[in-house]
């Protein structure tokens, strides 16, 4: 039986929470622009390369790297195809294409099929960089509906990586985090308040401080 989840931002409680960690990786869905500006504004400018997956229309242009780009010390990009993984850069996946991370640290968009019906999937995105980066990779699962995320946090969890997921209470819609959490391989459940702060602490000890 996998350990329990820890419920608050003590870092120090939760296993794997020392290591070298070189990425994060987040997904939202419904509800996600609001969850994803309060993390990234809380982030410092030279912050550990993110990847996000935020379902999105797939037939307008999106400005979500715009938006959340005057939210944060971040750069915010939308992803492209070859683009290389870099601290201090958000990479957002485009409409309609599943964001992929390569083992060199680049970037491929796909539209390969729809996985749970939508594209870009979390689960591709997960299941990507837990073979890209190993114990090296931190997963995120913000509020949104469905269960997209739930096979790519088994993988960040099979390669020896770290998996946060939001709480109920702050989730606009819990379908995705408690999607997450029912697999068992969550170890840390927050509020939305206090991701950021556990992913600094998280970013610093793997630094070595």
């Amino acid at each position: 039986m996998p350990p329990p989840a820890c419920t608050g931002g003590d870092v120090d409680s939760c296993r794997p929470c020392v290591g070298l960690f070189e990425i994060v990786a987040m997904a939202s869905s419904a509800g996600g622009l609001n969850a994803l500006a309060q993390v990234l504004s809380d982030l410092p400018a030279a912050f550990l390369p993110v990847v996000v997956v935020q379902h999105l229309d797939p037939r307008h242009r999106s400005l979500m790297a715009e938006i959340l780009g005057r939210r944060t010390a971040l750069q915010v990009c939308q992803a492209r195809e070859g683009d290389r993984v870099e601290r201090g850069v958000v990479h957002i996946a485009p409409p309609d294409r599943h964001l992929l991370v390569n083992g060199d640290g680049r970037l491929s968009l796909t539209r390969t099929e729809l996985v749970h019906f939508v594209r870009p999937s979390a689960d591709l995105l997960f299941e990507s960089v837990a073979a890209s980066y190993r114990e090296r990779t931190i997963a995120v699962v913000l509020t949104g509906s469905g269960s997209d995320g739930e096979m790519g946090v088994r993988a960040v969890k099979k390669m020896g990586g770290l998996v946060i997921a939001q709480d109920r209470s702050s989730s606009e819609f819990f379908g995705m985090p408690g999607a997450a959490i029912d697999t068992g391989t969550v170890d840390m459940i927050l509020p939305l308040n206090e991701i950021a702060g556990a992913l600094v602490d998280l970013a610093a000890r793997g630094d070595g401080s």
